[in-house]
């Protein structure tokens, strides 16, 4: 039966888990009647190219080339035959269905080892703290990063696992290198992927397939995809939207795009894909288009009709992910840190707390775009039914929230509903380091099955923090790290070298704060990249005002989203791209902390002007966590046993109660004064989680005034009472 659309991601963009575009739209168009097929050819091209047949075609076709290779495609090649017999089963170890083969692949001499192998890390110092599997996983990973070294050397320049043909999507401001390069013959790779695409175009029969395109990495293999549609099926209309579209093609104006695409759509999917459908249907007029570019008699028109608004976030539906291969997926992990591996490693149902970003504010981000600009919360409530939805189609309870970041008050009100229902799920997201994660707050996301959070800590350095206004401190950064840190919740940092007007001294001096934040074991994880002015931005709309000199060379007229710049500081930021990968590699293996920050550079850099001990001074400060009268407070766990007994001590004698709290990992005591004590144990059954109403510190407060007790303050913000946020008291 004929299909309305087909949904695709082109090859690559992630092995362990499905980008979430279409499976976002595929629920939307669940709820419009609209019938839909997804596919996602990054993991389909992947697991044809890397079988028992896909390397013998591959060995088979680099042979022509023998008298070329390098001494590492030369070791492979003489290999080959270890690599066809391993091949199939060091695929299904990595999709997690022959786990037992763990053994056989971490104690090395089953799988071929190449160039790979020669930078990795001591296995059993680096996996002491993750297990065999994982290490086993690591080598599988390595493996299989040897054959795509192989691929890219011999048989396309192009592969990546995560990026195919990045350089040509990337800061392509003219659409010539693309255009000439898609003149070419297909290559293996693409060959694969049309026989692929075939396949499912055969099986959907569709009247449109839209192609979402997140990355730079993703651009050529879609604009494959559209050439061979329109070649082979010229009755089947072809659209690309995505993020590459949303930053980057927005001013577009070479009309050579559209012998590939018919359409291309901005921002949010659901409106601008439902009218396309109409339009293809003849249902309404081009000039009721949404967000839409297309030709009209050989000229480019942009449509976007006012009379039609985008849905709100309570309206899209859940996202469907059937039609994927969701237990083929490969669990991969490149660099032995826990948090790290995340991104490649587990099948994560994606989800999205709220549309937009709350904050809204740092100048180097595309705050004027409406990805960013337009906040729109999601119901905490409606979050979790989307969990559960989700927990029952797919069967896993993995769940990483691609929020740009998440709000506080409704990860709290999340983490509430999600205790509530006894939902058993472990879940990670984006955040900023804001003052709004005290302590107790991270330990009631902990209990809720928050497991890390990730974060722009951007330039560590308080002049450039405010220049970006991101609204936070080094201090602060600490702190709320410490927090996450205490409660069992791994963090990862966004860093960032290259600001407008950053010096050399301010990236040592940044480096030095990572430094001891990672010595410290309040920072998990982090990745630095150089910074990129974009044309959406604050910097990026009036660069003159950060102290910067855009540079045109021409008026771009395909991507237009990266702006060259000049620095007057003079600041060659290239220079210190290696150093600073290098120091955080090391970091994030937990050593390299005495090393001397110069011995990481080969040029010549100055001495950091931070203390050594600036961040141990900061987190051994008392922590006053901020609350207010409506703060609330929560009780979760079991109701603590109550024992009175009488306290003497030099001829005086009192009467205390002993309350006993059982954890899920631990026995906690304490004694209080006994009216104290009975008044808190009934505390806590009114203000238990399963209570349908929660209450203030204010209502506490006046509560243990009518209970004709004094001094609340003294009691509440001292030992034993602010420990107890271990045993599940918390006031957030």
């Amino acid at each position: 039966m004929p299909t309305d659309i087909l949904l695709i991601t082109p090859a690559f963009t992630q092995l362990n888990t499905p980008y979430p575009a279409t499976a976002y739209l595929k629920g939307f168009f669940n709820t419009k009647g609209i019938s839909c097929r997804q596919a996602d050819l990054g993991i389909e091209v992947t697991l044809r190219m890397f079988c028992r047949q896909g390397l013998q075609d591959m060995f088979a076709r680099a042979a022509a080339k023998a008298d070329q290779f390098s001494d590492n495609s030369r070791r492979i090649f003489a290999l080959q035959d270890n690599y066809i017999h391993t091949i199939d089963d060091a695929i299904a170890f990595l999709q997690g269905k022959k786990p037992t083969l763990a053994q056989l692949i971490a104690k090395r001499g089953f799988l071929p080892e190449a160039a790979r192998f020669a930078q990795l890390d001591d296995l059993q110092f680096s996996f002491g703290n993750m297990g065999f599997q994982d290490q086993a996983k690591h080598v599988a990973t390595m493996y299989l990063e040897d054959l795509g070294d192989f691929v890219k050397e011999n048989i396309d320049e192009h592969f990546g696992f995560s990026r195919y043909a990045e350089r040509l999507g990337r800061s392509a401001n003219s659409f010539d290198e693309l255009y000439q390069t898609l003149q070419q013959p297909l290559s293996w790779i693409d060959s694969i992927s049309m026989n692929l695409l075939e396949a499912h175009i055969q099986k959907a029969q569709p009247k449109l397939v839209a192609l979402s395109v997140p990355f730079p990495g993703n651009l050529f293999s879609a604009f494959r995809i559209a050439q061979h549609i329109r070649k082979q099926h010229p009755q089947i209309q072809v659209a690309m939207g995505g993020g590459f579209a949303n930053t980057e093609l927005r001013s577009l104006s070479d009309t050579r795009v559209f012998e590939f695409f018919h359409y291309i759509t901005l921002d949010d999917g659901e409106r601008p894909l439902e009218q396309l459908l109409k339009y293809i249907d003849r249902e309404c007029s081009a000039d009721e288009l949404k967000r839409c570019f297309l030709l009209q008699d050989g000229v480019l028109h942009y449509k976007n009709s006012p009379a039609f608004s985008d849905y709100k976030m309570s309206d899209v539906g859940t996202p469907d992910y059937s039609d994927l291969l969701l237990t083929e997926y490969i669990n991969a992990i490149e660099i032995a840190n826990p948090m790290h591996s995340l991104w490649s490693d587990g099948r994560w149902n994606k989800l999205t707390m709220a549309h937009g970003c709350y904050w809204g504010k740092c100048t180097f981000c595309d705050v004027s775009l409406d990805y960013i600009r337009l906040y729109e919360p999601v119901a905490a409530a409606q979050i979790v039914d989307r969990m559960e939805q989700l927990i029952a189609q797919t069967g896993f309870n993995g769940f990483h929230f691609v929020d740009e970041a998440a709000p506080p008050s409704l990860m709290k009100a999340l983490s509430i509903e999600i205790l509530r229902r006894k939902l058993n799920v472990a879940w990670w997201t984006n955040v900023r380091f804001e003052k709004s994660f005290t302590q107790d707050l991270c330990f009631l996301l902990k209990a809720a099955g928050c497991i890390a959070v990730s974060g722009g800590l951007e330039v560590a350095s308080d002049r450039l923090l405010q220049l970006i206004n991101k609204g936070i401190t080094v201090a602060q950064v600490a702190k709320v790290n410490k927090h996450f840190t205490e409660a069992g919740i791994m963090v990862h940092a966004y860093l960032m070298y290259g600001f407008p007007t950053q010096t050399a001294q301010e990236t040592i001096d940044s480096l030095e704060m990572v430094r001891q934040l990672f010595e410290c074991g309040v920072l998990q994880s982090g990745f630095w990249h150089q910074f990129a002015m974009t044309a959406h931005s604050p910097v990026g709309l009036a660069p003159e005002k950060f102290g910067v000199k855009a540079v045109i060379p021409f008026t771009p007229t395909f991507a237009d989203n990266d702006v060259v710049h000049e620095d007057p500081s003079g600041t060659e930021h290239e220079m210190f791209s290696d150093g600073l990968k290098k120091s955080l590699h090391n970091y994030m293996h937990g050593v390299g902390f005495d090393v001397p920050l110069f011995k990481w550079f080969e040029h010549k850099v100055p001495k950091t002007s931070i203390a050594p001990d600036y961040i141990r001074n900061i987190l051994t400060n008392v922590d006053s966590s901020p609350s207010t009268a409506n703060t609330k407070v929560i009780y979760y766990g079991p109701q603590p046993a109550i024992e009175y007994f009488v306290k003497t001590k030099k001829g005086s004698s009192w009467s205390m109660a002993s309350l006993r709290f059982e954890s899920r990992s631990k026995t906690i005591n304490i004694s209080v004064p006994d009216t104290q004590g009975k008044w808190l144990h009934e505390l806590l059954q009114k203000i238990h989680i399963d209570q349908p109403r929660q209450w203030t510190l204010q209502e506490v407060k006046a509560d243990y005034t009518a209970a004709g007790l004094e001094h609340f303050e003294l009691f509440w913000d001292n030992k034993p009472i602010n420990g107890l946020n271990k045993a599940g008291l918390w006031v957030v």
